[in-house]
């Protein structure tokens, strides 16, 4: 069985059936004890790249930014039996050659992970035409966009699911900005809950 954590803010962790184990964003909250095989950053602020809570398994590695965006390109990268592609993620506060999201395919599961943005053109291009089965959006409204706008982000994209995280600087969690959110198939996760499949 494969799972997400939702550890809080803008931290997760993927573990696939095979017992691969990734991170992302590492920040807050708690479920930092399983070894990883991937620690996979959005971008460098401070509220994404705790790292140091990490402990890697032999041969882990930690996979950031530029590692999947390289003169403009998003790259793919394959780790065991996970495939990973960056895709955009860019507003005001995060600039688009800084920052990506991550598109992650395991156990027959396709997740978006934004990361920190607004709307970008890769929501109506590319991400309408894939068969997401969860994405995960920001929805503070201060550094990323709001819940409005990520209610119609998640219009645009069509996941099967789609779970607001990253909901307001300095906590974990905000059932109020959460509810506010609005999609087919939306999921509030707390911190500590889980998805299984």
């Amino acid at each position: 069985m494969a799972e997400i954590l939702f550890q809080g803010h803008g931290s997760l962790r993927l573990t696939t059936a095979g017992g691969t184990v990734i991170y992302i964003d590492p920040y807050v909250g708690d479920g930092y004890d399983a070894l990883a095989d991937l620690v996979l950053v959005s971008h460098e602020h401070h509220d994404h790249n705790r790292v140091e809570l990490v402990t890697l398994k032999e041969g882990g590695k930690i996979l950031r930014a530029g590692d999947f965006l390289q003169d403009g390109v998003y790259r793919e990268v394959v780790e065991k039996d996970v495939k990973i592609k960056g895709t955009e993620a860019y507003n005001k506060n995060h600039p688009r050659n800084a920052c990506v999201g991550f598109l992650v395919q395991a156990d027959g599961k396709t997740i978006y992970f934004a990361g920190d943005t607004s709307r970008t053109e890769a929501m109506e291009t590319e991400l309408a035409k894939l068969p997401i089965d969860y994405a995960f959006l920001p929805t503070d409204g201060v550094y990323n966009m709001d819940p409005k706008e990520a209610s119609v982000c998640a219009g645009l994209i069509g996941a099967a699911h789609t779970i607001p995280i990253h909901m307001a600087p300095g906590k974990l969690f905000d059932q109020a900005a959460a509810e506010q959110f609005e999609a087919e198939g939306r999921i509030i996760l707390k911190p500590g809950e889980t998805i299984r499949w």
